[in-house]
């Protein structure tokens, strides 16, 4: 597994602090899990998307564009 230094501001880390029992690395983790599966999605909703258009416009041409 790879470190990672994460910055947030100081006010964000005093509240932090008042909740010692939580794992933080695992909420951000987390956090970062979760966004990086929206944004696949987003990547896959956007590839099929062009891909419908692809067939009505011709394949060779939306293949150059798009790398499919």
């Amino acid at each position: 597994m790879v470190n990672m230094t994460l910055a947030v501001p100081e006010e964000m880390y005093a509240k932090m602090k008042k909740y010692p029992e939580i794992k933080w690395t695992q909420v951000m983790r987390s956090a970062a899990v979760q966004k990086l599966e929206a944004l696949e999605a987003e990547g896959r909703a956007w590839r099929e998307h062009a891909q419908k258009h692809a067939v009505k416009r011709g394949w060779s041409e939306a293949h150059e564009i798009f790398k499919f």
